[in-house]
């Protein structure tokens, strides 16, 4: 159906197209898209390209991934048309969305070391131990949980409307470090300063720990842009 994507960001490719078909008509609101298997064939590409797309497309709001059953098309969401424009194509965007995740994380990582329990602290050690082949959803799921444990249902959803850049963001970055094995190393040690800071119950470490993070992750994002403009 559609011809063969071989350009270099082929899971933003893949979401075009998708999006493409669904905005045309091709595929109705409610009504079931093809599985990763056939949309892998119909693009010929990998299913981790598939599978980042769909995610993005998720996050968007334009489809509805149902456990086990497959991804359907969503009715319009007033929230897509912010997630549309935030994709970060430059870097006046990658700005605005750390100044954003610089407002909210680091308060959010400060509340997070006072009121943890044994449990958040397992399933954060959890996510930064696991290898599931998508490094960049534990670590969007590490963010995400920090800001759960704080109890704060507002923030919580503040976070998840800046979802699909963050995922972008993570997507874009653990895609540059597969080459970078000292940015890599950096950012996995950052990880682990924020964890045992929340584990020590320490909220002031907590907050410094994260803000040099975001700080760190905003510069290799804004370099690597730079580099390929």
């Amino acid at each position: 159906m559609k011809s063969k994507i071989s350009t270099k960001k082929v899971s933003e490719l893949v979401e075009e197209q998708i999006e493409g078909m669904i905005q045309s008509g091709m595929f109705k609101t409610g009504e079931k898209l093809p599985s990763v298997r056939e949309l892998c064939e119909m693009f010929e590409v990998g299913r981790s390209a598939v599978r980042d797309a769909m995610t993005t497309l998720k996050g968007k709001g334009i489809v509805q991934v149902k456990q086990g059953e497959g991804a359907y098309v969503c009715g319009f969401d007033s929230t897509s048309l912010f997630a549309s424009h935030l994709m970060l194509p430059d870097t006046n965007d990658i700005r605005e969305l750390f100044q954003v995740r610089k407002m909210l994380e680091p308060g959010l990582a400060e509340i997070a070391a006072e009121k943890r329990d044994e449990e958040d602290v397992l399933i954060l050690k959890t996510l930064l131990t696991q290898k599931t082949g998508n490094e960049w959803e534990a670590d969007y799921e590490f963010h995400m949980k920090i800001a759960r444990i704080t109890g704060n249902q507002i923030v919580v959803q503040l976070m998840e409307f800046i979802s699909v850049a963050t995922r972008k963001a993570m997507i874009d970055v653990h895609h540059h470090i597969q080459s970078q094995e000292e940015v890599s190393t950096q950012i996995n040690e950052q990880h682990d300063w924020i964890f045992q800071s929340i584990q020590s119950r320490d909220p002031h470490t907590a907050k410094e720990s994260i803000t040099h993070h975001l700080d760190y992750v905003e510069k290799v994002l804004m370099n690597n842009v730079l580099i390929h403009t």
